[in-house]
């Protein structure tokens, strides 16, 4: 009901009601007074809904937005996942077509150096 008015003050109105407006018309006026609430009720359940409404929509437009950017950061991923296959991809052929590097000394260091080749007779180195 409404607050602040018991059942007290109720009958006081419907008493009231019954001597102003008379026996006769009173069911008529009772009836009326009933469709008016019962649209006032209808009116306020559909402002409801059309809020609940409103806020559901601004849910679901936030779960798109989470959705569509963590479909962009897969896309970034996978993106980023293919670079580096190819990158791999690319270096490893490179490796493979260049020149090894020159190799180095097989000799340790302090190992007595090879004797000079011995001169070749008919050669005079004087």
């Amino acid at each position: 009901m409404l607050p602040g008015i018991g059942f007290s003050e109720i009958l006081l109105l419907g008493l009231a009601a019954l001597i102003i407006v008379g026996p006769k018309d009173l069911p008529m006026m009772m009836r009326r007074v009933g469709q008016f609430v019962g649209k006032g009720r209808a009116m306020a359940r559909e402002f409801q809904a059309a809020f609940e409404d409103i806020a559901r929509q601004s849910e679901l437009d936030e779960l798109r937005k989470e959705i569509e950017d963590l479909k962009r950061e897969n896309t970034m991923q996978q993106a980023q996942d293919d670079l580096a296959a190819f990158e791999a991809d690319v270096n490893s052929a490179v490796m493979e077509k260049s020149p090894p590097p020159p190799a180095s000394d097989p000799k340790p260091k302090g190992a007595p150096d090879a004797p000079a080749p011995a001169p070749k007779p008919g050669d005079d180195a004087a």
